[in-house]
C-alpha cells in the first residue's frame, strides 16, 4: 500500500487514535491493536513499521534523510506514536487508581467495547469457508488458554525488561492479545508501570530497545499475514478478541496472590463468576447496573471508532 496524503487536521485525528491505543495498551485485557483496526489505521500501520528494517537504511545512506522518512511513511508513525507516548504517561497514573478503586466497573467497559470489537473486525468476512471457521475457533481458544495461565512473579533485571518488551509489543498491536496482560503474565506489569509513573529513563530505555526489537519483527509477518490471507487473518484476529474476554470478565474473586517488595498484594489467580456469586463471596456490591450501563457505552464507543476510521482521511 502507498502512504495516504494528510492535512495538519487529519494528522491531529492520527494523534488521537494513536492516544487512544495507548490509553487500551495500559490495561492488561485490552490491545491498542484493537483500537487501531476499529479506527482503520491498522493495516496502515503494520506496514509502515515493516518499511522500518534494513530497506530504510539503504535508503538513508544513498538518497538522504526525506527520502527514507517518506520510506517509513515517518509522518504517519510520529503522529500515532506520539499519540501512544502522551497517552501511556497520562493514563498510567489513572489506571492504577481505577484498577485498585474501581476493577469492576473498569473490566464491564472494556468487556463491552471488546466483545463490540469482535463484530468490528468479523464482518469484514463474506464467506465462511471450513478453513476461515477453523481460525477463528483457533484464535480464540488460543487467546482463551493465554488467560488462564498464571502469571509468574519476578524480579526486573535488565534482560527480562528487554524481553518483556520483545514480546509485549508484539501482543500490543494484535488486536486481542493484550500486551500489558502479556506483560502480567511475565510478573513485569507493575514493575514497567511503575517505571513510566515514576519516569525511570533506565528501565524505560532497556524495555523500549526490547520493543522496538520485536516491532520490527513482528510487523514484517502481520504485513505478510494481511497480504497474503487478509480473510484468514481477520477471522484469526476475530477469534482472539472473543477469547480474550475471558481476561476482562468484570466479576472476579482472587484465589492465588503475592506481596511484592513494597508491600502491596497482587492477584495472580482469579477466578470468573456470576455477580450473585461475587456478592456473596466478597460481600461488595456487584454494582451490576452501572457495570451493564458500561459495557453499553463500551458498545457504543466502537461505533464511535468504526465512524472515526471512517472519516474519509
Amino acid at each position: 500500500m502507498k502512504p495516504i496524503k494528510r492535512n495538519t487536521k487529519q494528522f491531529v485525528s492520527l494523534g488521537i487514535k494513536g492516544a487512544l491505543m495507548g490509553a487500551a495498551d495500559a490495561i492488561p485485557g485490552v490491545s491498542g491493536g484493537t483500537i487501531a483496526f476499529m479506527t482503520g489505521i491498522y493495516e496502515e500501520l503494520i506496514y509502515s513499521l515493516k518499511q522500518c528494517g534494513p530497506e530504510a537504511l539503504s535508503v538513508l545512506f544513498k538518497q538522504g534523510i526525506l527520502a527514507a522518512w517518506k520510506h517509513i511513511n515517518g509522518a504517519f508513525l510520529a503522529c500515532v506514536f506520539a499519540g501512544i507516548l502522551v497517552s501511556v504517561i497520562s493514563v498510567s497514573h489513572i489506571v492504577i487508581f481505577l484498577l485498585d478503586s474501581y476493577p469492576s466497573l473498569l473490566w464491564s467497559f472494556f468487556f463491552g467495547l471488546i466483545l463490540a470489537a469482535v463484530w468490528s473486525v468479523v464482518r469484514h468476512i463474506e464467506k465462511w469457508h471450513p478453513s476461515i471457521i477453523a481460525a477463528f475457533l483457533l484464535g480464540a481458544l488460543l487467546a482463551f488458554y493465554i488467560t488462564t495461565i498464571t502469571p509468574t512473579h519476578v524480579e526486573a533485571t535488565n534482560i527480562m525488561i528487554f524481553v518483556s518488551g520483545m514480546i509485549a509489543i508484539c501482543a500490543m498491536i494484535l488486536p486481542g492479545i493484550s500486551g500489558s496482560f502479556i506483560l502480567l503474565l511475565l510478573g513485569m506489569y507493575m514493575p514497567i508501570l511503575s517505571a513510566v509513573k515514576s519516569f525511570q529513563l533506565a528501565t524505560l530505555t532497556l524495555f523500549a530497545s526490547g520493543c522496538v526489537v520485536g516491532l520490527l519483527s513482528f510487523s514484517r509477518i502481520l504485513h505478510w499475514m494481511f497480504e497474503k490471507h487478509k480473510t484468514m487473518t481477520l477471522a484469526l484476529l476475530g477469534g482472539f478478541m472473543l477469547g480474550s474476554l475471558n481476561k476482562v470478565w468484570p466479576w472476579k474473586l482472587v484465589v492465588e496472590s503475592v506481596v511484592n517488595r513494597h508491600g502491596k498484594v497482587i492477584p495472580l489467580v482469579e477466578n470468573n463468576v456470576l455477580p450473585a456469586t461475587y456478592e456473596a463471596a466478597s460481600g461488595l456490591s456487584a454494582q451490576l447496573l452501572p457495570a451493564i450501563a458500561l459495557m453499553f457505552i463500551g458498545v457504543m464507543m466502537v461505533f464511535l471508532l468504526e465512524k472515526l476510521g471512517t472519516t474519509p482521511d
